[in-house]
């Protein structure tokens, strides 16, 4: 019962509209730190249909105690789990209007990163952790209490849910034990006499007793004998006595997994044609209220709606995707109608109504039109100021899992936010930097609000916080030196919550790879993921392909880490995912018409295919470049062997003729006029006569300044040439993301000099002539020289 104040309401003025400052009370609802130690974050087979269920790249599952005041039950089931945040599945159940994925590099094992996180009950580890001296008492900060949000605040707006939700900050008048007890007597008198009525109003009694005697009554043998007598009256209830018992079974606190719940399930679902649909629903809130997945259930809560959808006003809909958002599913034969509703009425949606909606549609994976989102947030986005800030972040949630990038409302969000995260907890901190990066929206206002709240939260952080806080930050390029404490905090946060990652170890991976992003990298959790038991319990996972990312932190050691003497892969490990990338990059990568017309022309540039080779310069970068090297004086040198071998008895032919030695024998000048080279080189036009057909040949480079690009010993200089895509850039922004800004940090570790194809210059002349092409390439090869 260590969860029971966590979200209790302030009653108050429940039936009016009300505007952000009536939320206060029931939004920020202080509570003593305290080890969470309430049920699975973790998910089953629904991690993907979690929180991005939500849902399942970056299945979802249910956790009651995130979502009501009270935690009803201590043996919640697995499949009631809050995995809410979760996107693995996203990939499966994808919106179509999502923007493309970076077309050049090979997608992360999982989408922003999938999350299962809980408290495990595990002893840490500290073995391999050294030793530090404890922080005296007289230096200790106080650590502020966590924030709790009322994800049920939108009930409040409308009179009406009255009849189909259960208000739980309205627990009935707690009676005395002595009355319990009592009541218990004369359920033993009237045994084997009993009517409905009778059963309904001993349980409705017996659900007044105070909740800290609710554990004795639930012991009571005459309790179970009670319990047992209902379920022989099951048939015999009206619809409205069914209803009053399931209610008083949510102030029993019942398990939900108790074996008397199922035949309630089964009984409400043989009835359903027979009750209206505001009992439906109502049935249904009490169901999320107990803890229990009730799927048969909501599936004639659904062809009800589908029969009756005349009667669906803004209220019935708010509460149906509320439920369904709870209960991690929803009908796909409903989806057509219910955003035909949601468009017909959502201008009518208050504040925390649109909240409500977002969160539903994003706990349980609903996809609809790009149109019908857009026309969500514009409403959103015209009161967001009115909006409580656990409706805010719902709305940027649905964003998330949407895909899509709202330039007014994002706009709204970087004025309103950073006065309000002072206040806010750090789930929704972390959801707020988790949308940003999943959007690619880098706004300095938002992160360095975030970055200043989060280091006096460590202690609230889960797991799953802390490493989706630090896969955002280094995704949207935050660089250390912008908040000094930010980075350090979360993670001495990693090294705390160690005991997590021998369940959740895509966690570990996540935070790490996002510090690496933003080169930092701690070497003792380092060396704790790629430590033989932990690579073992990371390529046990069931929920995700861990793989790929165990390469990529291995890779990043490698080339930042020279002087690292800890564990690395398997040289069989390494071999086995860098083929399964290279499988992957040459079915889709290399396949990019923009990689192709690249390769072609810089082939045709430098005098054949020996002197282009498309491959992975760094395969755990997971993406292809164009490699070209020259020699001290600027002449391009073969680098691709099979192509050289290939032309063997052409070079010997032409060998025969000493005046067309080295590359100028292959003639394949580029026929560019002076004109055309002046504007692409944005130099000014010559005066004197020139052929409009001159062949202009890429010059040697004598003299080569040395220090320019690197060389080798033997001075070669080796060219790595990207053909870049959007989504290696923050939006309306020149940022580079994360992974693109690591891969070019160690392209120069590697000895390489990086020569980029941007694809705002390089996606237009797609569509140009091939002389075009060619001189853009020269501008860029020979000026990179």
């Amino acid at each position: 019962m260590a969860a029971s104040v966590l979200c209790r309401r302030v009653p108050g003025l429940r039936y009016l509209p009300v505007s952000r400052k009536d939320f206060t009370q029931a939004q920020l609802v202080p509570v003593k730190p305290q080890e969470e130690t309430h049920g699975h974050e973790g998910e089953k087979d629904v991690f993907q249909h979690q929180e991005a269920s939500p849902q399942g790249g970056y299945r979802l599952h249910y956790n009651p105690s995130s979502y009501h005041p009270f935690a009803w039950n201590s043996t919640t089931s697995l499949s009631q789990t809050d995995n809410g945040e979760d996107e693995q599945s996203l990939y499966a159940r994808a919106p179509s209007f999502w923007q493309r994925s970076n077309l050049h590099s090979v997608s992360c094992s999982r989408h922003i990163c999938g999350s299962k996180s809980t408290l495990l009950d595990l002893a840490l580890n500290k073995g391999s952790e050294p030793e530090r001296p404890p922080v005296a008492p007289s230096h200790r900060k106080a650590t502020p209490p966590d924030v709790k949000v009322d994800p049920r605040a939108f009930l409040k707006c409308r009179p009406v849910y009255a009849s189909m939700t259960l208000d739980l900050s309205r627990r009935p008048q707690p009676i005395d034990w002595e009355e319990t007890v009592s009541v218990l007597q004369k359920v033993t008198v009237c045994k084997g006499s009993m009517k409905p009525s009778d059963v309904s109003r001993f349980l409705a009694e017996l659900s007044r007793s105070h909740p800290d005697k609710m554990a004795l009554v639930r012991s009571d043998q005459r309790f179970v004998a009670l319990l047992q007598d209902s379920v022989e009256h099951l048939c015999l209830f009206t619809p409205l006595q069914l209803l009053d018992v399931l209610q008083s079974f949510v102030w029993l606190d019942i398990p939900s997994a108790h074996a008397v719940l199922g035949q309630y399930e089964a009984e409400l679902s043989r009835r359903a044609d027979q009750m209206t649909l505001h009992q439906l629903l109502l049935a249904a809130d009490l169901w999320r209220c107990i803890g229990r997945q009730v799927p048969e259930f909501l599936q004639h809560l659904y062809e009800s709606v589908r029969l009756n959808l005349g009667q669906m006003g803004v209220p019935e809909l708010v509460q149906l995707l509320y439920i369904m958002g709870e209960s991690r599913q929803c009908s796909r034969t409903l989806i057509p109608p219910m955003e035909k509703l949601l468009l017909r009425h959502v201008q009518q949606l208050y504040p925390e109504e649109v909240g409500a909606v977002c969160l539903g549609l994003f706990k349980s994976q609903t996809s609809i039109s790009e149109g019908a989102v857009t026309r969500i947030v514009d409403k959103a986005q015209s009161f967001v100021g009115e909006m409580s800030d656990f409706a805010m972040v719902n709305v940027l949630k649905f964003l998330r899992f949407s895909y899509l990038y709202h330039a007014a409302w994002l706009d709204a969000v970087a004025r309103e936010f950073p006065g309000r995260a002072h206040v806010m907890g750090v789930k929704g901190l972390m959801h707020v930097a988790l949308a940003c990066s999943a959007i690619h929206y880098h706004n300095d206002n938002i992160l360095l609000a975030i970055a200043e709240r989060v280091p006096s939260l460590v202690p609230h952080c889960r797991s799953k916080d802390a490493c989706k806080l630090l896969w955002s930050f280094g995704t949207l390029g935050f660089l250390p030196a912008r908040s000094p404490s930010f980075y350090p905090s979360l993670t001495e946060a990693l090294r705390r919550k160690k005991a997590e990652f021998q369940r959740y170890p895509e966690h570990l991976l996540t935070g790490l790879l996002g510090l690496a992003f933003v080169s930092q990298f701690p070497q003792d959790l380092i060396a704790f993921a790629l430590s033989p038991h932990f690579v073992s319990l990371a390529l046990k996972s069931t929920q995700m392909e861990l793989k790929k990312d165990l390469f990529t932190l291995d890779g990043v050691v490698a080339l930042e880490l020279p002087q690292w003497s800890g564990p690395r892969l398997s040289c069989e490990l390494r071999e086995e995912v860098k083929e399964m990338l290279w499988k992957f990059a040459q079915s889709d990568l290399c396949q990019k018409p923009e990689v192709r017309e690249a390769e072609s022309a810089l082939q045709d540039l430098l005098g054949g295919e020996q002197f282009v080779v498309k491959r992975m310069i760094l395969p755990h970068t997971r993406s292809i470049d164009l490699e070209v090297h020259f020699d001290s004086t600027g002449q391009p040198i073969p680098v691709n062997p099979a192509s050289h071998t290939a032309t063997l008895s052409q070079d010997n032919s032409a060998s025969k003729n000493p005046s067309h030695q080295g590359w100028e024998r292959m003639n394949v000048g580029v026929t560019i006029t002076e004109q055309l080279l002046a504007q692409l080189t944005n130099t000014t036009k010559p005066r004197e006569p020139f052929s409009p057909a001159a062949t202009v040949k890429p010059p040697p480079v004598p003299g080569l300044r040395r220090g320019s690009a690197p060389q080798d010993s033997k001075g070669t200089v080796k060219l790595a040439i990207q053909v870049s895509s959007r989504n290696h850039y923050c939006c309306r922004s020149q940022q580079m993301l994360g992974l693109p800004a690591m891969k070019r940090r160690q392209l120069k570790l590697a000895g390489y000099r990086v020569v980029e194809l941007g694809h705002q210059d390089w996606l237009p002349l797609l569509r140009k002539s091939r002389a075009e092409k060619l001189a853009h390439l020269h501008c860029k090869i020979y000026n990179s020289l």
